[in-house]
């Protein structure tokens, strides 16, 4: 039978609820146990896929094509485990849920309420498919107090008494300010923030602080009287140098002992942490340094590339080197030179993004990079801007452009309207709903034998994940590879480009897909590890 532990958060938002969660599905599952990570969010959007990521961050895509909070992406990172589209809900799927039962008359003639209908769909998600598993950790979004989170903290307050005896616990991460004019650490805000969350009926069991300094003996032992919880459940969670070395810290802090013996789980097997102490000591001793542009048009919100930073690193790590990233507004090379931007680096990384506004600033980053001989990584819109860069400057389509910025009489890239999913057609409409339309999750490609990009990942035939609209037009292809734009990578019935590479250059790749998503700490993704490589070696040659 699965335990459940909810994991909440208190005092202000973005103090690492994602990462604790993840961090503790890993020591867990370091120990022998079978773990799930599910993310409840409270917003009324179905789900993450029309919000503007300057807002929401990075939309995470699984691999039946769920459209997804980044948080489950450092579920996958920390634990392997593929996330689904059953492992993220949000208010705005439940309610549209119970609407739709109301309206075919599911409810007999019942009044609709929050509860019991709202917290009854919210429990049943909560518990749903967890046969295999031992433990099963739930993030609650948002934060204790919110309007919008109190039917999920309403909804696990219940499942507290609906399930036997001993069968969830509840851990809560908050925040222990230092004050400089006081030269103190504060325990009120964490106080406050147990009471609100008693007032709603729950009582946490453990308590994860965030802290930027030690927490002294007196102040945990001032936590423990004030907030009901035992002295040794009050786990200071301090600042790391890196994210992956969270579960060593919170394991060195008792973390995952605690929950055990939340659980009466005594003796507890024990961990095995070496691989975490491997990619640890890998981030801390790097034997040389790169330096790759990342040319975007959010790159004021970091989080919006959050898969995109971590498979980076994990390329760094594959290559025992340290990758700086330099931001780079693309819109400014609209205004000025890149040159002086672009020299310095070892690669150019242009991600995926949407709308017109800075396309012109990453053609001519691809542009640079295929002129300069630098390696150059196109994710879906940076493969885009590659191929209309190539088409202008090297085929002569002078009025080579996009759909997605309007009408164009050189359509290099265009709308799609249908696709195979394996064995069905899926089709869609330009005046469509944007909600869920793109061509979304995990896909099959046919690599070109001999190509550089079947050499990166050894097999001509890959499985990667998706999430677009807009295609490289193939009518264009014939042109294009007479120019020297090879189509190294096509869908499996020849009539979608998935990737293209220049053949004369050191390293010049585009792929329609976002082969971010995939990489573990563990397992750099192939493409990422072969970019830094071709990166260390354009570091040699400056």
């Amino acid at each position: 039978m699965a335990r459940y532990i909810f994991i909440t958060g208190g005092v202000v938002s973005s103090l690492g609820k994602g990462i604790a969660s993840a961090a503790l599905g890993a020591l867990l599952q370091a120990r022998g146990y079978r773990v799930r990570l599910r993310k409840l969010d409270p917003y009324l959007n179905v789900d993450p896929g029309t919000m503007s990521p300057l807002q929401h961050g990075e939309v995470f895509v699984t691999d039946d094509g769920a459209e997804t909070d980044l948080d489950l992406g450092h579920y996958e990172r920390f634990t392997g485990r593929p996330a689904n589209q059953m492992d993220n809900v949000t208010t705005g799927r439940i309610y549209k849920e119970i609407i739709a039962k109301e309206r075919r008359g599911d409810y007999l003639g019942a009044t609709v309420q929050v509860i019991p209908h709202v917290t009854d769909a919210i429990k049943a998600f909560v518990l749903d498919g967890n046969e295999e598993y031992d433990f099963v950790l739930c993030e609650i979004g948002g934060t204790v107090g919110d309007i919008e989170a109190m039917p999920f903290l309403e909804a696990i307050r219940q499942l507290g008494n609906d399930l036997p005896r001993g069968g969830a616990i509840y851990v809560h991460l908050t925040l222990m300010p230092y004050i400089a004019t006081a030269g103190e650490l504060k325990t009120k805000p964490t106080q406050h923030s147990v009471k609100e969350l008693r007032s709603i009926g729950i009582q946490p069991d453990i308590l994860l602080v965030r802290a930027d300094r030690p927490i002294p003996a007196d102040e945990r032992r001032k936590m423990s009287l004030f907030c009901n919880v035992r002295e040794t459940a009050v786990i200071q969670a301090l600042d790391v140098a890196t994210i992956y070395d969270v579960p060593i810290a919170y394991h060195h802090e008792g973390l995952d002992t605690e929950v055990l013996a939340a659980f009466g789980i005594d003796p507890a097997p024990k961990p095995q942490l070496q691989r975490w102490h491997q990619v640890s000591n890998g981030i801390r001793n790097p034997e040389g340094e790169v330096t790759i542009a990342i040319v975007g048009k959010y790159t004021g919100l970091k989080d919006a590339y959050k898969s995109l930073i971590e498979a980076l690193q994990h390329g760094g790590i594959a290559n025992q080197v340290k990758v700086k990233l330099d931001w780079i507004e693309s819109e400014i090379f609209e205004k000025e030179d890149p040159a002086p931007y672009l020299e310095r680096v070892h690669g150019i990384l242009v991600p995926g993004g949407f709308g017109e506004r800075g396309s012109e600033g990453k053609i001519l980053s691809a542009r640079f990079a295929r002129e300069r001989k630098l390696p150059y990584f196109g994710i879906c819109f940076g493969m885009q801007m590659a191929v209309i860069e190539a088409a202008r400057t090297l085929a002569g389509i002078d009025g080579a452009s996009s759909t997605e910025f309007g009408p164009s009489q050189e359509p290099v890239v265009g709308l799609m309207t249908e696709w195979m999913r394996g064995n069905e057609l899926e089709q869609r409409a330009a005046e469509g709903d944007l909600g869920g339309t793109m061509r979304l999750g995990s896909y099959k490609a046919s690599l070109k034998p001999g190509s550089k990009i079947a050499e990166i990942y050894g097999d001509t035939e890959i499985t990667e994940r998706h999430r677009h609209r807009y295609e490289v037009n193939r009518a264009y292809r014939e042109r294009l590879e007479a120019a020297g734009l090879s189509f190294a990578g096509m869908s499996p019935d020849g009539l979608l480009p998935e990737t293209v590479e220049i053949d004369d250059h050191p390293w010049f790749i585009g792929v329609q897909y976002h082969p971010e998503l995939k990489s573990r700490p563990f397992e750099p993704h192939p493409l990422f590890a072969s970019f830094i490589a071709a990166a260390v070696d354009q570091s040699r040659l400056v």
